[in-house]
């Protein structure tokens, strides 16, 4: 019969040495530069999405400036021309990467939506509202959600939803992880960016209760095909 093994650590707060440095990240997020001829260093994409550290410069602005500009012009070449939904959760790199992705979208004239609470709108509710818009005679939306999923504190992560609301394909994700690296070897030359402030006063930068409408929409919810 097998036995199972408790950690000693179960059930109890963790001990200091453990616990991720949120400053020194959040430091590392703007001050290490990622270089593009180090493979570790350049944006990759797993299941949708870009992730890494701030510490080892796999998860720093630089790459979020590049991987939202190139999802700027993946739209404009698919046509994509409805709301990109914004969402992000509470690890300390997302809200971060979520002003810098903000900054990207509203220089490139972008519709986001995010949630009305201004508060941390996880993948669900994001792919809820793509699947929801994209129901109806409109202008297809599509999303972006900050996130590295299960992966621990000092991770980042940066997810693309499609206009199907669901994970982003190979074939998908490889354009834009090619995009953004051609734009990190550039030195990010390319990329548009307005200060935060600016960007969310935007005309472009808008409001909704994401939540609720997901709450209330359990239907769709069912349709809708979850990422991680």
């Amino acid at each position: 019969m097998l036995q199972r093994k408790i950690d000693s650590l179960a059930g109890k707060a963790a001990p200091t040495a453990l616990l991720a440095n949120i400053p020194r990240l959040v430091t590392a997020y703007y001050s290490e530069r990622p270089n593009p001829a180090e493979a570790s260093q350049r944006v990759v994409f797993g299941t949708s999405g870009h992730r890494g550290s701030s510490l080892n410069a796999s998860f720093n602005e630089a790459h979020i400036l590049a991987v939202t500009q190139a999802i700027c012009t993946y739209r404009k070449v698919k046509r994509i021309d409805g709301p990109l939904f914004l969402g992000w959760d509470t690890h300390a790199l997302s809200e971060p990467a979520r002003v810098t992705a903000l900054e990207v979208l509203a220089a490139n004239e972008v519709e986001v939506m995010l949630d009305s609470r201004d508060a941390p709108t996880p993948t669900p509710v994001v792919s809820h509202a793509v699947v929801t818009n994209n129901r109806e005679p409109r202008p297809r939306a599509d999303g972006i959600v900050v996130t590295p999923s299960h992966n621990p504190p000092e991770f980042g992560g940066f997810k693309y939803d499609p206009p199907s609301g669901g994970p982003a394909g190979t074939e998908v994700t490889g354009w834009i992880e090619r995009e953004a690296n051609l734009l990190l070897t550039a030195d990010l030359r390319a990329v548009k960016r307005v200060p935060y402030e600016r960007a969310r006063r935007a005309s472009t930068t808008k409001r909704s209760a994401l939540w609720r409408s997901t709450c209330t929409g359990r239907g769709a919810m069912r349709a809708t095909r979850y990422g991680e």
